[in-house]
């Protein structure tokens, strides 16, 4: 078959259009979001409350921090899963087809938003559990 009767892919799938960086958004996400919620429980503590204060105000932030990453981490999900659900193949996606690709990608990126949920949850924890600068 020459390259005029070979059949080409949608434009969304094409592998030109594909990119790996949409599997680093969901842990980078999870990456600031521990830095953030940390450097602000020691700028707390260490400027404001002191060594036995408390940390409600740094509680409060890392609340708000971790709202806005559950719902960044939620919307990458949502889009590995619109690309993972694409077509009509069934699991798993090893076939050597730009179809079967694009849905990997999705698929890999809805498991890793999945991870970093879990991480951003651990991290915010902490914040329940420990009450005081101490």
């Amino acid at each position: 078959m020459n390259s005029q009767n070979t059949p080409r892919p949608p434009e969304e799938i094409r592998e030109q259009n594909q990119s790996l960086w949409m599997l680093t958004i969901s842990p980078t996400i999870w990456a600031v979001h521990f830095l953030a919620s940390y450097i602000t429980a020691a700028v707390w503590c260490e400027k404001y409350a002191g060594r036995d204060g408390t940390l409600w105000n740094a509680r409060l932030l890392i609340a708000i921090y971790t709202a806005v990453a559950l719902a960044g981490i939620a919307v990458t999900a949502w889009t590995g899963w619109k690309r993972q659900q694409y077509g009509d193949a069934s699991l798993p996606h090893d076939f050597d087809s730009p179809e079967d690709r694009h849905r990997f990608l999705g698929f890999a990126t809805l498991l890793l938003s999945g991870l970093s949920v879990v991480a951003t949850i651990f991290v915010a924890l902490v914040a329940v559990f420990v009450r005081t600068c101490h």
